[in-house]
């Protein structure tokens, strides 16, 4: 009897306080292991198309007749054949720097002052002559080849006195005729006058040479309009021209030689040569 009641007192207490339910374990599966692979420098493409040698193009459009030299910046380039003693005191003419330097082809650069100094800065095989251009518009655009062999066309704001100064090559001009595919506005639209020019796709196609007589105005927008070197001109850049317009292309470049330097030509401070690379 007094089992039962044991019993009976034990089953009580125990329903007063139910079972604590089970908990469910759960395993979580091992990460999944990736495995990285190490980065790969991946080359750049290649070119759409291989480099072709410079050639002699002329062209008449729009009354203006274009003489002068495309080449790829792949395998030749531009320098500067710069004379720190003044006008005509190493080259006389365009022709004869363009020997001494080895080219194929040379034109008349930079604008310069009547005592022949750089109207502007000029870096020649890296030897600065002359001071940074802030006002003039004949200093407003720049073209220069940097360190790693890349040449550009530029506004002088854009690239800087300090960057200018260490440049390769350097010929500050100007004004700026094509700018990102668009002729510049309010440029000089009165005088006529030989011009001398370079073009530059935004690539690694050039041209530099001659244009005949005409206004910067006229020259701007004939530019944009049409393909003096048979692709769009993405810059333009005005160097001197006039009485110092002189341009030189040899018989090893298809359609020359060719030399059009007219009897009042003056000496000039620089040219730009085009020699291989």
């Amino acid at each position: 009897m007094r089992f039962t009641i044991c019993a009976l007192l034990a089953i009580s207490i125990t329903s007063c306080f139910p079972a604590r339910p089970l908990e469910k374990t759960t395993t979580t599966p091992p990460a999944r292991i990736q495995k990285i692979s190490p980065a790969v420098s991946t080359p750049p493409p290649p070119p759409s198309s291989p480099a072709n040698p410079p050639r002699m193009t002329v062209r008449e459009i729009s009354g203006i007749t274009f003489e002068g030299v495309a080449f790829d910046s792949r395998n030749h380039h531009l320098v500067v054949a710069d004379q720190p003693n003044g006008p005509g005191t190493l080259y006389p003419d365009s022709a004869t720097a363009a020997r001494v330097l080895g080219g194929t082809a040379a034109v008349n650069a930079g604008f310069f002052t009547p005592e022949g100094a750089p109207l502007g800065l000029v870096v020649s095989a890296g030897k600065i002559s002359g001071t940074w251009n802030t006002t003039s518009s004949l200093g407003s655009g720049v073209w220069y080849e940097n360190t790693s062999s890349s040449m550009a066309i530029t506004r002088r704001e854009k690239l800087g006195r300090a960057s200018g100064s260490t440049m390769r090559e350097l010929i500050q001009a100007g004004p700026l005729l094509v700018e990102n595919g668009r002729p510049i506005s309010a440029l000089e639209a009165t005088k006529s006058s030989a011009r001398t020019l370079i073009l530059w796709d935004g690539g690694t196609r050039w041209w530099v040479g001659h244009g005949s007589s005409c206004t910067l105005a006229e020259l701007g927008q004939v530019l944009v309009a049409s393909q003096p070197a048979d692709w769009s001109v993405h810059h333009a850049l005005n160097l001197d021209g006039g009485r110092s317009a002189d341009l030189w292309i040899s018989d090893k470049i298809p359609g020359g030689p060719l030399l059009r330097r007219p009897p009042w030509n003056r000496p000039v401070r620089n040219f730009l040569v085009l020699v291989p690379r």
